[in-house]
């Protein structure tokens, strides 16, 4: 079982020797700064500016509260540590990665160890003492670098945090209706490191799928929760290989993409492209895979038709609201495969899988019920309109039982 003094082996040493190694604390200092601006080529540049005090107050400090420790364990370190997390935070800051102020630490160490081991054999020192004393130096470096650690890891969280707010705000600008002016979305664009790209298309899923799908997409994807939908845009989507990178990424789950344009299109794209997913959801349209708006824009305008498009299937689907109701889907099925074929018999039999004299003779009872509605085009026109409509609610239907 790992014990105090384990963790913590200046527990073990006198107090005395706190005694012995503060004279040295400034020489030790001196020399520390400038070995690592010898031997660490990140700090190789005079100590100035808030640089400068950063590293000269974290060397006295390390000092400073080594021989504090030695005096009395108990104490702790208290809120010097901060001084560590706010060099490592610092680092990130600058742009830095750890490595340096790493390499910083051990040179303090090697130094500090140099003269205090010197010190303490010309005190006369037990060598039980001095190897304690050796131990108690690395331990101590070692949280130092801890404390970095910690500081540098918070100033990353942090910094995710920002970049991840600043594209959600810029997402959201984007495909608002009305869209936000060009000049604020280019700030804006700059601010969250996402350079507007020429084109750029909407890919609409659900929240939970918006991880795994932005996973499998090129890093250039601009990824945010909007209004309760997962929202992915996707820069330069024409582009080699982009269209099969988009598909795979959504294998398996349902999601749409909106036609590709200029940035300005993108709030219109991205309202046909969360109709497509809502209907995918509601079973009006296929699920589990890809759905292209730009494939699916006759139904779309069919489904957001909303009380114009109730009113036409009232009008024109009338006469078969007396049938049974299996009869009655199976007029308003061969009515829809009537007005695609033209009221071509045997292009009809093959859509519906029926022999071509059954499709004559379900042509012949559909003339009954609709009439004069199967020659006059715009009348075919409506109808259509209105068989779509009742197809995707069919479908919504039997997907919700």
């Amino acid at each position: 079982m790992t014990n105090s003094l384990d963790l913590e082996p200046w527990r073990g040493l006198p107090s005395e020797v706190a005694a012995l190694i503060e004279p040295e604390l400034d020489a030790i200092g001196a020399e520390t700064l400038a070995a690592i601006a010898r031997e660490v080529p990140e700090y190789a540049r005079p100590l100035e500016g808030s640089f400068g005090r950063g590293i000269r107050t974290g060397v006295e400090e390390a000092l400073r509260q080594f021989v504090a420790l030695i005096r009395d364990p108990e104490g702790g370190r208290g809120v010097g540590r901060e001084v560590y997390v706010a060099l490592g935070r610092g680092e990130l800051r600058q742009g830095r990665t750890l490595d340096s102020l790493q390499a910083a630490y051990r040179v303090g160490a090697r130094v500090a160890w140099r003269r205090i081991s010197a010190a303490g054999r010309g005190a006369g020192l037990d060598p039980e003492v001095l190897s304690l004393l050796a131990e108690a130096i690395f331990a101590y470096i070692d949280e130092l670098s801890a404390d970095a650690v910690e500081g540098y890891a918070e100033a990353q969280a942090e910094a995710e945090d920002r970049r991840r707010r600043l594209r959600h705000e810029l997402a959201a600008l984007l495909v608002r209706d009305p869209q936000a002016p060009e000049a604020e979305l280019r700030a804006a664009a700059q601010e969250a490191g996402w350079p507007l790209p020429r084109r750029v298309a909407p890919l609409a899923c659900g929240e939970a799928d918006l991880a795994p799908i932005g996973r499998r997409l090129p890093a250039d994807s601009l990824a945010a929760v909007l209004d309760g939908s997962g929202c992915l845009l996707l820069a330069d989507p024409d582009g080699p290989g982009r269209a099969s990178a988009v598909e795979r990424a959504a294998r398996g789950r349902t999601a749409a993409i909106g036609p590709a344009g200029e940035p300005a299109a993108l709030p219109a794209s991205w309202s046909l492209a969360r109709t497509a997913l809502s209907a995918a959801r509601a079973g009006a349209l296929p699920s589990g895979g890809l759905l292209a708006v730009d494939d699916l824009l006759a139904d779309l305008l069919v489904l957001r038709s909303g009380s114009l498009g109730e009113r036409i299937a009232a009008r024109r689907l009338e006469p078969l609201e007396a049938l049974t109701e299996k009869a009655g889907a199976r007029m308003r099925q061969t009515a829809l495969s009537y007005v695609r074929r033209r009221g071509n018999s045997v292009a009809m039999a093959r859509e519906l899988h029926v022999h071509p004299q059954t499709a004559r003779y379900r042509i012949a009872r559909l003339r009954e019920l609709l009439g004069d509605q199967l020659d006059d085009p715009d009348a075919r026109f409506e109808l259509e309109v209105a068989l779509r409509g009742r197809a995707l609610s069919d479908a919504a239907a039997a997907a919700a039982s």
